[in-house]
């Protein structure tokens, strides 16, 4: 195996040569140079592209953002962000994960060189899970495909219907996809994407920003309405309960379930036990396997289940394991989600 080639892109040389001492304690990654601002990186990398770049973002000539954003017009490739401005779920860092990146590393804003030393295999982990993702454009549909304007939410729609999704790595970009090109009339969504504590707040409101449904961080109790999609907070857990007739969601902390909190297993077993036959399930890109039994368990329980294919994953993985396990339905590209869900769920008539 070829080691994984790593170019660093940071104003500081500090931490240009303490990731690279951290880095190379790993035989299997090669930082193959480095570079104090944007326009410089280009200049090396261009031509001679790396497998994973690692970029700061309060940098001289051109920020990191604005880098990332030209590299994935021009040639897409995995990004780690690494900057103390893309902590506590910052605008920074809502603005780096939408434009690509697919992980953030949050340096503290002093004792930098001790984070990065002992942060090391973290760092390490970080660039072996970025090198193995794939790296493409976001799909576009036809405007006619286009999810209509908001409206007043429907009160005919039962509200013991539910669909749930659940993802990880890539995710973001994913979802803003899907939720952006559904419908107000949809029932109600619950979501798990692996996100740090307090990243999640500041993420539903950019998806409510660019969607006609009602998109929000999940609170303790919340009901599941057409037309509302709830995500759960960052470092909690989520489930689907149900008061009389009525569909709700318990937030609640919680021991890591594989790995996770929130975990998509969670959230799926739950909507197994209580949606049943009235349910949609959907995994997409993410990395891992969660999520991969609790859509066996809905699938078992009578829900339609949908998983997003490999060549439009950016990481394979929570999909792989769960079309494994015989728990899905059908696997469709990410382009073809949104109608899918629009037709199962009674909304649309297309083909």
């Amino acid at each position: 195996m070829n080691p994984i080639r790593v170019f660093l892109v940071d104003d500081s040389a500090v931490v240009r040569q303490v990731l690279q001492a951290a880095l190379t304690q790993d035989p299997g990654i090669e930082v193959v140079g480095s570079a104090q601002d944007p326009l410089f990186a280009w200049q090396r990398i261009e031509g001679n592209w790396p497998d994973v770049l690692i970029v700061d973002i309060e940098m001289p000539r051109m920020d990191g953002i604005s880098f990332l954003r030209k590299v994935m017009s021009e040639h897409p490739l995995p990004v780690i962000i690494c900057s103390s401005l893309a902590e506590s779920g910052t605008q920074f860092a809502i603005d780096a994960l939408a434009a690509g990146a697919v992980q953030i590393i949050t340096k503290p804003q002093s004792g930098v060189r001790d984070f990065l030393q002992r942060d090391a295999q973290n760092i390490i982990q970080a660039v072996k899970v970025a090198a193995r993702a794939r790296i493409r454009p976001a799909p576009t549909l036809p405007r006619s495909n286009m999810a209509p304007p908001a409206n007043v939410l429907s009160s005919q729609r039962s509200t013991e219907k539910v669909i749930a999704i659940g993802t990880s790595t890539g995710g973001t970009q994913a979802l803003e996809f899907v939720l952006s090109h559904l419908p107000a009339t949809l029932p109600g969504l619950v979501i798990v994407q692996h996100m740090p504590e307090k990243f999640t707040a500041a993420f539903a409101a950019r998806l409510n920003s660019l969607s006609a449904l009602e998109v929000r961080e999940a609170r303790d109790g919340d009901r599941v309405l057409p037309g509302r999609a709830l995500i759960a907070p960052g470092g909690k857990h989520m489930r689907l309960t149900r008061s009389g007739a009525q569909f709700q969601v318990q937030v609640f902390d919680g021991p890591l379930v594989k790995h996770h909190r929130p975990s998509v297993d969670v959230l799926f077993r739950s909507v197994a036990e209580l949606g049943g036959r009235n349910a949609w399930g959907v995994i997409m890109t993410g990395m891992g396997d969660d999520g991969a039994q609790g859509l066996a368990a809905m699938h078992q329980a009578g829900a339609r289940t949908l998983a997003q294919d490999e060549e439009s994953c950016v990481v394979f993985g929570m999909p792989k394991e769960a079309i494994r396990l015989g728990a899905v339905d059908e696997v469709l590209p990410l382009a073809n989600i949104p109608s899918r869900l629009a037709q199962l769920t009674g909304q649309s008539h297309g083909s």
